[in-house]
């Protein structure tokens, strides 16, 4: 375990770590929550939503406005990129439990200005070293659990959480703060409260079934019997307390003993409420599945795209990949001459090419051989490109290509494929980060389900995540996202940072499940081909194609190109999905740089009720 002492980065002094560490300290945690917010106390709480921010020396966007405020402070106090993204990180922990936290996972990506190099952290969840491969098939009937009730509540989906070591891996390799500095933002945001919003209560409600079946859960967030109303204030001094210690004694607070030993039993013997109804399949998760998890370091995938170099996440996630080769089989099309049904008629089309390939060929590449350079080659999107007809959609799913055997020459037309099963939600969360010395961070951290496995952690405010139902449900061996003992499950996360002539032209990521990779992909085209601003690409309507029948669509992305779309062969129907009844695809944000330091950062204006951008210096 690494030692926690302040980390000095190359741009930036130990004063100034001192300087931070000093302006972040906060009174101790109670155990209890305080009396009514003093009015200074509400002043002091952030809760703007402004979803676009333009100046110098720094910049954030999250979903949250306390997220945001907490890592503007600690880079307007002289911290960089990578301290401020793990504040605002561990504040989304509060503020967004339902969507991260320390129960979970995600991938983190650096751009590291004195070095010009991008270096990625895969914190992804693993599987349980003893997890059986039929572990999602009910023993009393030999058949699949449902993936809802049982699956998505339940212990069996419960992965070994990678954030804590997320955040600690990162400030050691890049920060100037130690942990216990970082995380002390969140602490005060989870003493004091935070406001409770319409989003926020929505999703308690949406989970009050799931909630009510475990009394950690119903006592945190349905006090007296109903979620939080809009306009209240919300404490986790629980939550606060972990963190505290978190922060004191490091990783092995988490990784070992008592909190360890807790979380184990709760996923290994879920306790439900005598009321509920929720069958709850129990886990396999031991503590030494959590005493020897380790993050990844590793290299971004890379492609250039029209005089761009586009970084993502390679696997476990399959969120480089898809949108690399995606653009690189839009490359070979003129999209800004060939206007706005054309372009995203081929859109739809080169993001169901590239689905194919990750359903076939994309997993854990610690237990799958992943052909990510193939994937990702020129001459492989060249002869993928064949299959898009200008004027009629190909018939959907299509099937995978062949890596083993390409030469950029146009084959037979593509042939039917299977479906792949898609079980990952919308969920999750993203943030952006950018300093005055020119480091950039796309961080997105997740619990899977909107709302978890909806197991909180007894006495320590923390939801553990069900992300192991990112698993194909039924064990195939051919099935490069199989369960196996160890393995890390395909995700479709995709923090992208664009450099262009080798300086950061453009950092943005979403949630959304497996539409975050068609977000980040249509965003992309829509600033770089379409001549859209950055603002124009993040609120313009949005479509999903990933290889099904269907392109789910938001209502008013519809409206505006349904019936030219649909001239064309698509059939478009609203999104939505089983959990939730929001029409809305992603909920992005992202940042673009300008000349003389000037950067834009941007959040959503309307999805998940509006994000929040700031800037350190605003113009």
């Amino acid at each position: 375990m690494p030692h926690f002492s302040s980390r000095i980065a190359a741009t930036a002094s130990a004063a100034s770590s001192l300087a931070v560490a000093a302006a972040l300290l906060v009174p101790p945690v109670t155990s209890a929550a305080s009396a009514a917010p003093s009015a200074s106390d509400e002043r002091a709480r952030p809760t703007a939503k402004i979803p676009t921010a333009v100046g110098t020396g720094g910049a954030i966007s999250t979903v949250d406005p306390e997220a945001s405020a907490a890592g503007l402070k600690v880079l307007r106090q002289g911290g960089n990129a990578v301290d401020a993204a793990v504040a605002a990180a561990a504040t989304l922990g509060v503020t967004e439990p339902y969507s991260a936290g320390i129960g979970g996972g995600g991938y983190f990506v650096y751009y590291n200005a004195r070095t010009g190099k991008v270096r990625t952290i895969d914190g992804r969840e693993t599987a349980p070293a003893t997890m059986p491969t039929d572990a999602f098939i009910d023993p009393a009937t030999g058949k699949p659990w449902n993936f809802t009730p049982e699956l998505v509540t339940s212990g069996v989906s419960v992965g070994t959480p990678g954030t804590p070591a997320t955040w600690d891996r990162a400030l050691d390799r890049w920060g100037t703060l130690t942990l216990d500095e970082a995380l002390r933002p969140a602490i005060k945001v989870a003493t004091r409260g935070f406001e409770v919003d319409e989003t926020f209560r929505q999703q308690t409600l949406d989970n009050e079934i799931r909630f009510r079946a475990f009394k950690a859960t119903r006592k945190l967030f349905l006090p007296g019997g109903d979620a939080p109303q809009v306009g209240s204030v919300f404490k986790n001094p629980q939550l606060a307390r972990t963190y505290t210690r978190l922060g004191q004694q490091g990783l092995p607070y988490f990784y070992r003993g008592k909190l360890a030993a807790l979380m184990v039993d709760v996923v290994r013997h879920p306790r439900t409420t005598s009321t509920t109804k929720l069958p709850v399949p129990p886990g396999h998760l031991s503590r030494k599945d959590l005493r020897t998890y380790s993050v990844k370091d590793q290299r971004p995938t890379k492609i250039s795209y029209r005089g761009h170099d586009i970084y993502g996440m390679a696997p476990s996630s399959s969120g480089g990949t898809t949108v690399g080769e995606a653009l690189n089989i839009l490359e070979r099309y003129p999209l800004g001459t060939l206007g706005t049904t054309s372009a995203l008629h081929h859109y739809l089309e080169a993001s169901a090419l590239a689905f194919a390939d990750r359903g076939k060929y994309v997993g854990d590449p610690a237990f799958v051989d992943v052909p990510t350079k193939q994937l990702l080659d020129d001459t492989y999107a060249a002869e993928r490109a064949c299959a898009i007809n200008p004027a009629k959609a190909m018939p959907k799913p299509t099937a995978a290509g062949d890596v083993t055997s390409y030469d950029g020459v146009c084959a037979p037309a593509t042939t039917k494929g299977a479906v792949d099963a898609d079980t990952e939600n919308i969920s999750t969360t993203n943030l952006t980060v950018a300093d005055k010395w020119g480091n950039v961070v796309e961080y997105t951290l997740t619990i899977e389900q909107t709302g978890g496995s909806g197991q909180v952690v007894p006495r320590h405010g923390f939801l553990l995540n069900n992300e192991l139902t990112d698993f194909s449900t039924v064990y195939d061996a051919a099935d490069p996202n199989r369960i196996q003992p160890g393995k890390r499950p395909r995700s479709s996360m995709s923090p992208t940072i664009v450099l262009k002539d080798g300086k950061p032209f453009l950092a943005l990521g979403s949630p959304g499940g497996s539409t975050i990779i068609t977000t980040v992909l249509q965003m992309v085209m829509n600033r770089i081909d379409l001549g859209m601003s950055i603002e124009e690409a993040i609120a313009a309507p949005r479509a999903t194609q990933r290889n099904g029948v269907n392109t789910t669509a938001e209502p008013a992305f519809i409206s505006a190109y349904g019936p030219a779309l649909s001239a064309l062969g698509h059939t478009l129907v609203p999104a939505g999905d089983a959990f939730t009844s929001a029409a809305e695809i992603g909920a992005a944000t992202a940042i673009e740089f300008g000349p003389g330091g000037l950067m834009t950062a941007v959040a959503e204006p309307t999805r998940r009720g509006g994000g929040a951008a700031r800037v350190v210096d605003r113009q």
